[in-house]
């Protein structure tokens, strides 16, 4: 009974998500017969007709992201804020739950990273079997970055509206709808599913981290958010690079977006497992669910709870009571936003020139691509780092460090374009300085963005901060496809000045979170 609870508001609910999981899939294998056919061309289905089994399945699976919709619409009650009733989890041990959930949110995290992950692998055989000109194939990643920032922005709101579980789900059952991709026979059709993989890509990032911070113990949220999420993002582009080396040779690129329907049914498997914030529950009032959620998680009574909340809410009044409260908030949006801004300019726009400019500069393209992959070995390490010191030196200076090492790097790169420093003038050291802080900042960025923002607007400010750094990529994809790229001294300089504004920003507004009860957010939030 406790499970069907929190799981599903009813058994109608449960048998719609369902029932629209199973006509999605339907809709899928209708379209794999095409796909099949195919293979003695080397499964080139370019300007081949749609045929009526493709038709039906499309319907199938519109219809069955209806259902599944429907399914996932929660039981709202009413909002309340009788948060000194239970206890959410801030003071919960570490349990075999949390730990459950963290290995859960990863494999989501890692099968969400790969759908736009693979766009780099598909775009080769994509642009020889269309025929299309560099213009063209651009907007396969500008439609995709497009449909991330919109899912970042709109899937936080609706977190915020339906809960945190709803819109995970939903992310999975548009990855199945979306492998359609794999069989579609005209570019158009891979653009526009392009955009809705990226809406369901976009949308879950943000709410996964929301749903971590609300469930993992205090002493333990800043770890296990930099390091589920370092583990999502590496784990990504390592899968969908192995399995494009694995696969690719065998069943050409259609078979990269034809992978949506197996890993979205993993996630859809693995649904019971992934519970509703308690924290959610709570605040839409449904009170016998965010006890049995806490239960689930090994939270203290009630009756232990209750002379700690008042004595906790005393002190969070004194420390956060202050006529700059809401300056303060919008302070600190203000500096996440412009670095989720400097984060996506560098890492969609600078890194992906990089190798031209430096090919323009005199280097071969093989020493290019070879400086490039060694600072990538950074990374992995660097997420690691960034885990340990957020969460037991401090989350605000985890945050600045890595943005000032972002924003060195961008300073170094630009000396070694101006030569006026001959010890930089090997790249190397500029960008091994540029990934590593741009990997610090990303590991490091959403995990914040969580622990700053009371429950009601949790996922919708998470979702802003994860959109926007969305924006920066978009702006610079379509400087490419309109031939207006810059040069790479101008691109670096244009990046410098939000980079510097955040590092500002935070320096003024930002908070300190480590070891922050989420407890002290909610006194607040009228």
């Amino acid at each position: 009974m406790t499970s069907t609870v929190f799981l599903f508001s009813d058994r109608r609910n449960a048998w719609a998500f369902w029932l629209g999981s199973v006509m999605v899939s339907i809709g899928v294998a209708l379209h794999l017969p095409m796909f099949w056919m195919a293979r003695d061309s080397g499964y080139i289905l370019a300007g081949m007709k749609i045929d009526a089994g493709m038709l039906i399945g499309m319907g199938c699976i519109v219809g069955g992201i209806i259902a599944a919709c429907l399914g996932l619409l929660p039981k709202r009650l009413h909002e309340v804020a009788t948060y000194e009733r239970i206890s959410p989890p801030e003071d919960a041990p570490l349990t075999w739950a949390h730990w459950r959930l963290m290995i859960v949110l990863a494999v989501a995290l890692v099968i969400d990273i790969m759908k736009p992950a693979s766009l780099g692998f598909v775009t080769p055989g994509m642009r020889l079997e269309y025929a299309l000109d560099p213009k063209s194939v651009a907007l396969l990643p500008l439609s995709a970055l497009l449909g991330t920032a919109f899912g970042s922005f709109v899937w936080g709101a609706l977190a915020d509206l339906y809960g945190r579980r709803a819109t995970i789900l939903l992310s999975s059952v548009m990855f199945v709808g979306t492998s359609i991709c794999g069989a579609m026979p005209s570019f158009w059709w891979n653009v526009g599913m392009c955009f809705l993989m990226g809406a369901a890509a976009g949308g879950m990032l943000p709410v996964a981290y929301t749903l971590l911070a609300e469930t993992m113990p205090t002493r333990h949220r800043g770890w296990c958010l930099v390091l589920v999420g370092g583990v999502g993002t590496i784990g990504g582009y390592f899968a969908a690079s192995e399995l494009s080396a694995l696969l690719q040779p065998a069943f050409g690129w259609r078979i990269m977006w034809f992978l949506n329907m197996p890993t979205g049914l993993i996630l859809i498997a693995m649904s019971p497992l992934i519970p509703e914030s308690a924290r959610f529950l709570q605040h839409m009032g449904r009170l016998e669910e965010s006890r049995a959620m806490l239960r689930r998680f090994g939270a203290i009574s009630q009756e232990e709870w209750a002379p700690r909340a008042r004595e906790r809410e005393k002190s969070a009044i004194r420390a956060t009571n202050v006529p700059s409260e809401t300056a303060s908030m919008l302070g600190t949006t203000a500096a996440l936003t412009l670095a989720a801004l400097s984060w996506g300019f560098v890492n969609f726009g600078v890194l992906l020139w990089l190798p031209s400019a430096l090919v323009a500069n005199g280097r071969s393209i093989g020493l290019a691509s070879t400086i490039i992959a060694k600072s990538t070995l950074f990374a992995a390490p660097t997420v690691v780092i960034a885990a340990y010191l957020y969460s037991t030196w401090s989350t605000k200076r985890s945050l600045l460090a890595a943005t000032a090492i972002m924003t060195l790097g961008l300073g170094a790169l630009l000396l070694h374009e101006l030569a006026i420093v001959p010890m930089l003038s090997n790249p190397i050291i500029p960008v091994a300085l540029l990934i590593v802080g741009a990997s610090g900042v990303i590991s490091i960025l959403l995990p914040y963005s969580t622990e700053n923002f009371p429950i009601r607007m949790r996922g919708r400010s998470t979702g802003w901060v994860a959109g926007w750094s969305k924006i920066g990529g978009l702006v610079a994809q379509i400087l490419s496809v309109l031939s207006l790229v810059p040069s790479l001294g101008t691109a670096i300089a244009a990046v410098i000045v939000p980079a510097l504004a955040s590092i500002l920003l935070v320096v003024v507004f930002g908070p300190e979170t480590r070891g922050r009860d989420l407890r002290e957010l909610e006194s607040h939030d009228d």
